[in-house]
């Protein structure tokens, strides 16, 4: 009798849709196109100082609900367009979450959010939502968690977070080095910057490493470097990290090492202390910081959705909640429309805009 040696913990193994099938189905028009590429070329502007406004990633913690989302979208739309003199808002349009533990992984990995794990439709669901949300000319901003979802989405992202679990990854640093979009290093969950400055360095190489193609082909990837990346503040186990004395020391940090001073600040997770309404709180701190002077801090995260708090994934998904969080808890829309106006006043009164 042959004696089994791998796949031991294997029960099953499905194909799925190659990622060209995928974006053929549902390939980009000119106005998507242009929606994307502008937001990268703003991103990068701002980051290199060519543009003296901030941007923005504000939106769900995770896309569970496309309708909720859609809605959201529209929104954002034109509070993007009522505050773009100042401040230049892109979705958070987020498909894979990250657990510590166990617990439901993202609109990809489970759409129907009853454990089927349906990953080819999640795939669906992402991409026919991104297209929507950059046709009506709204920038969107995703986490590269997997190392294989890029290859679906990836081309719809004006930007892009390496979260603070993967942030120490080399095979996301590799990986991030080849993405058109800018991308955002979070410092590591217990508020090490090194970190997140460590994979800055390691992005901007050449680098090669093993992935698919855009034919589902396992290849060789090799990349140029990626030269468009920053730090994202987002705290830690020892409390926030964005006031005046954080900022400073990783300022320090960057210079000191030859990088841009580009900092952005997730004013949700332990910068909040966990309590999403606390991030309003941020804000204005930033806010500040920029209205006496600071240069180095280039956008901030924010998270929200249409209604407040989150709610446990209930086994009747007709008792879910319309446009509250399954995920972390998020600021209502009320809140978030509130929060943006107060800094775009802010930052208008001290004429940090483009108008002449």
């Amino acid at each position: 009798m042959d004696l089994r040696i791998e796949n031991l913990h294997i029960h099953s193994e499905t194909e799925i849709i190659h990622p060209d099938q995928l974006k053929c189905e549902y390939p980009l028009n000119q106005k998507a196109i242009d929606t994307v590429l502008q937001g990268q070329q703003t991103i990068k502007n701002i980051l290199d100082g060519n543009d003296p406004r901030r941007f923005v990633v504000v939106g769900p913690c995770s896309i569970h609900d496309v309708k909720a989302a859609r809605e959201y979208a529209q929104r954002l739309k034109q509070l993007a367009d009522q505050v773009q003199d100042c401040l230049y808002l892109v979705m958070r349009v987020y498909f894979e979450k990250p657990r510590t533990n166990v617990g439901w992984q993202g609109l990809v990995n489970d759409p129907h959010l009853d454990g089927s794990y349906k990953i080819e439709d999640g795939l669906r669901l992402a991409r026919q939502l991104l297209l929507d949300i950059a046709e009506i000319g709204l920038p969107t901003a995703g986490e590269a968690l997997d190392l294989v979802t890029p290859q679906y989405v990836q081309d719809l992202f004006s930007w892009t977070a390496i979260g603070a679990r993967t942030t120490e990854s080399q095979t996301h640093r590799k990986m991030a080095s080849g993405f058109s979009s800018t991308v955002g290093f979070k410092n590591g969950t217990n508020g090490d910057i090194n970190v997140a400055i460590n994979a800055m360095r390691a992005a901007a190489h050449e680098n090669n490493f093993v992935s698919i193609n855009a034919a589902g082909q396992v290849a060789v990837v090799r990349t140029k470097g990626n030269p468009y990346t920053h730090v994202v503040l987002r705290g830690g186990s020892s409390g926030p990290n964005y006031d005046i004395k954080h900022i400073a020391q990783c300022e320090r940090h960057l210079e000191h090492l030859g990088l841009p001073k580009n900092i952005m600040v997730d004013c949700s997770h332990a910068n909040s202390l966990k309590d999403p309404e606390k991030q309003r709180l941020v804000m204005d701190n930033i806010s500040q910081q920029i209205l006496d002077g600071n240069t180095s801090i280039k956008g901030i995260m924010v998270e929200s959705n249409l209604n407040s708090g989150h709610q446990a994934i209930p086994k009747n998904l007709e008792n879910l909640d319309y446009g509250v969080s399954v995920t972390d808890a998020c600021i209502d829309w009320a809140n978030t429309e509130k929060a943006i106006i107060t800094m775009h006043t802010h930052l208008k009164k001290a004429g940090l805009d483009l108008e002449d």
